[in-house]
């Protein structure tokens, strides 16, 4: 019998928007794989982050998977949606528009630090009402580290092209499948050729970049739990953990175990 979908948005959170004299609000979402917040948008930007657990974050035609050792800026206006990946102790922070860290409308990968943690955590013990100097000093502090936090180039652009998207879709469910392009063209109903000038076009890199991208981002979450490197590269298609520890440096200058070591 089929788990039933129950969604969710901000908006649902009354007192929930940030105002002039509290520009940075919290709020406590504990959250199970029921759970789905479907696209919407707010007036306000946000920094999605999690104490536990695993969410995908998709935006602009992009999609992030998020442990809680990093954090998503959305951008105020930003159509967005939330699926809980494993129960989530969701802490969003709400930023009035015109107090928002980064300019424009891109979302931002963030390496949670250890203070900006704390600091989200005191936030979320106050009452929302509560205008005093704690919560003012707190904000504003929270603006500050968000700008300080380093970014983490692990973004899964999304297609708009149907065939396209079909095949990420069941990849993004099954990143370890070892179908090649040519296996995939004959499930979508397109060419190799075709879906590869597709992901050239459309996502700006090859079918292996953008596989490899996808693998990098369901590995997070398994890592900072304590899975061990060899039974991620198998779970995610790599012939050997040798093989996925290399790509892993490749992308972030260093291995599995001293990028989260650094980030613990």
């Amino acid at each position: 019998m089929p788990v039933p979908i129950v969604h969710h948005t901000a908006l649902d959170l009354p007192g929930a928007e940030p105002t002039a004299s509290r520009p940075v609000t919290v709020r406590a979402r504990d959250l199970d794989v029921t759970h789905q917040m479907q696209p919407h948008s707010h007036a306000w930007g946000q920094v999605t982050f999690t104490l536990q657990g695993v969410v995908r974050v998709t935006a602009n035609h992009s999609s992030w998977i998020v442990p809680p050792q990093r954090a998503i800026w959305i951008p105020p206006d930003v159509m967005h949606s939330v699926d809980i990946l494993e129960p989530a102790r969701l802490r969003p922070v709400f930023v009035l528009a015109r107090r928002a860290p980064f300019p424009g409308q891109e979302c931002r990968v963030l390496a949670v630090s250890a203070l900006m943690r704390e600091m989200l955590v005191a936030l979320e013990q106050l009452d929302p009402a509560d205008h005093g100097v704690r919560a003012t000093l707190l904000g504003e502090l929270m603006l500050d580290e968000v700008t300080r936090l380093a970014t983490r180039p692990i973004r899964v652009p999304l297609p708009h092209d149907k065939r396209l998207a079909s095949l990420c879709a069941a990849l993004i469910a099954d990143p370890g499948t070892p179908h090649t392009l040519d296996a995939w063209a004959g499930q979508v109903g397109a060419s190799e050729r075709t879906l590869a000038r597709l992901f050239e076009k459309e996502l700006g890199m090859t079918f292996g970049q953008w596989r490899q991208q996808v693998r990098l981002a369901h590995a997070t979450p398994m890592i900072a739990r304590g899975m061990p490197l060899a039974q991620v590269a198998e779970q995610l298609g790599y012939a050997s953990q040798s093989a996925f520890s290399a790509m892993f440096r490749k992308t972030f200058g260093t291995t599995p175990s001293a990028f989260f070591a650094d980030r613990a």
